[in-house]
């Protein structure tokens, strides 16, 4: 119990972090999402019979998410491609899966009101392709001059796409880096520098909010473990999996998600 106490009291940190951000409804939606990613990561590595830790929740009050996430350490060496792939595909697909009831019921919970009506100061949010097709879905065709204030367990539920995409950017050893190097090996790090170029053209151009991403993606997004079998290929399935995936990374990925933010930062740098 002991060696278990560390992951149990930064977990009642992040409740109570993101519960102070969000309320009972934002933490709990979100709790689940990020449990369900890390555990989906955790149990099938156990299953390929690698080891690793518990989900390590990161508390982050002053973040408009409450929290930096959760992490899962891999303990012992990869054991093959096929491993690598089920372990980084569990992880983000497990989320996706959490977000979309959490949007679409945010979404039914949520307020419709005119734009001119929102306070001054209330944080603005650019929604993804995926999160746009689901709010038509569920509210249809939302007038002009008007704007959604989103329900806390929708904010959730964007937050977790928001993470899923992140975590399937394709470099390094984020969860999208371990599906590209299982599907291409070594030749991998082509799609690494593409994703790391087209990065570096979204904070010049776009939002330099991302320069601390960008920065950690140059210094450790080239490096990538070899596994003991490197040579066995992934099947049929498994490829039409990855590029599914990937296709969903471009669906949930929002290059600005906090415009206003976005903005204040380029004027404070002088930024184009």
């Amino acid at each position: 119990m002991r060696r278990h106490t560390i992951h149990i009291v930064l977990f009642i940190l992040t409740v109570v972090s993101t519960w102070m951000t969000g309320g009972p409804g934002y933490s709990i939606a979100i709790m689940l999402i990020l449990l369900g990613h890390e555990l989906g990561h955790y149990f099938m590595s156990r299953r390929h019979g690698m080891k690793a830790t518990l989900p390590f929740f990161l508390p982050f009050p002053l973040s408009p998410f409450g929290t930096l996430g959760a992490v899962i350490r891999m303990e012992g060496p990869l054991s093959s491609r096929k491993a690598i792939f089920d372990t980084g595909v569990a992880g983000p697909l497990t989320s996706l899966i959490l977000s979309i009831p959490a949007i679409a019921v945010g979404l039914k919970l949520s307020v419709l009101i005119p734009t001119s009506q929102i306070k001054e100061g209330t944080i603005r949010l650019a929604d993804p392709f995926l999160f746009s097709l689901i709010q038509r879905l569920v509210l249809g065709e939302i007038p002009e001059n008007v704007d959604v204030m989103l329900h806390p367990i929708g904010y959730a539920g964007w937050v977790g796409l928001f993470v899923t995409a992140l975590n399937l950017f394709p470099v390094g050893q984020l969860d999208g880096g371990h599906i590209a190097y299982a599907l291409f090996g070594r030749r991998s790090r082509a799609i690494f520098l593409i994703a790391i170029a087209g990065m570096g053209f979204i904070t010049i151009f776009y939002n330099p909010g991302w320069i601390l991403m960008l920065i950690l993606m140059v210094l450790f997004g080239f490096r990538h473990p070899t596994p003991l079998d490197d040579q066995t290929t992934l099947d049929g399935k498994r490829k039409v999996i990855g590029g599914i995936m990937f296709l969903v990374f471009l669906l949930s990925f929002t290059p600005s998600p906090f415009p206003q933010f976005a903005e204040e930062i380029k004027q404070a740098l002088g930024w184009f």
